[in-house]
């Protein structure tokens, strides 16, 4: 059975050009698009998405890193999604990332990981709906 993720190309993979050899990876990976677009969060947006961070010390940098720029968001498509996603895209910390995950080969930093991936198909589906209306997923 197909489940779906949800995931976002941060600022700094738009930024540093990473877009195309990260939704290469993932589509060549067996995950199937069903809704993307290149957006940007505002400020009340990424307070709101990363509200579970809220009382922690980096949440004030999270929102500011968050909206210095684009992100691409999508919903991604395939058997056991979320999971299979996670590995794809490997340790939050870079350095601690698996060879040849995306973390791995595009992030800079903890701060600066160039993606996320939701951590329960609960949040896949609450963090899809908070970037996508149901008439643009396929």
């Amino acid at each position: 059975m197909t489940n779906r993720t949800f995931t976002m190309i941060k600022p700094d993979g738009v930024e540093n050009g990473h877009v195309g050899a990260i939704l290469e990876k993932i589509t060549a990976s067996g995950f199937r698009i069903v809704a993307m677009k290149l957006t940007q969060m505002t400020t009340a947006d990424a307070q709101e998405f990363y509200g579970v961070h809220k009382e922690r010390p980096f949440f004030g940098e999270l929102v500011e890193f968050m909206t210095r720029g684009p992100i691409v968001a999508a919903i991604l498509e395939k058997e056991n999604a979320v999971a299979d996603f996670r590995t794809l895209i490997g340790a939050t910390n870079p350095a601690e990332a698996a060879e040849g995950t995306i973390r791995a080969l595009y992030a800079a930093s903890v701060g600066e990981n160039a993606v996320h991936g939701s951590d329960s198909d609960e949040n896949a589906a609450i963090e899809g709906a908070f970037h996508f209306s149901g008439r643009e997923m396929f």
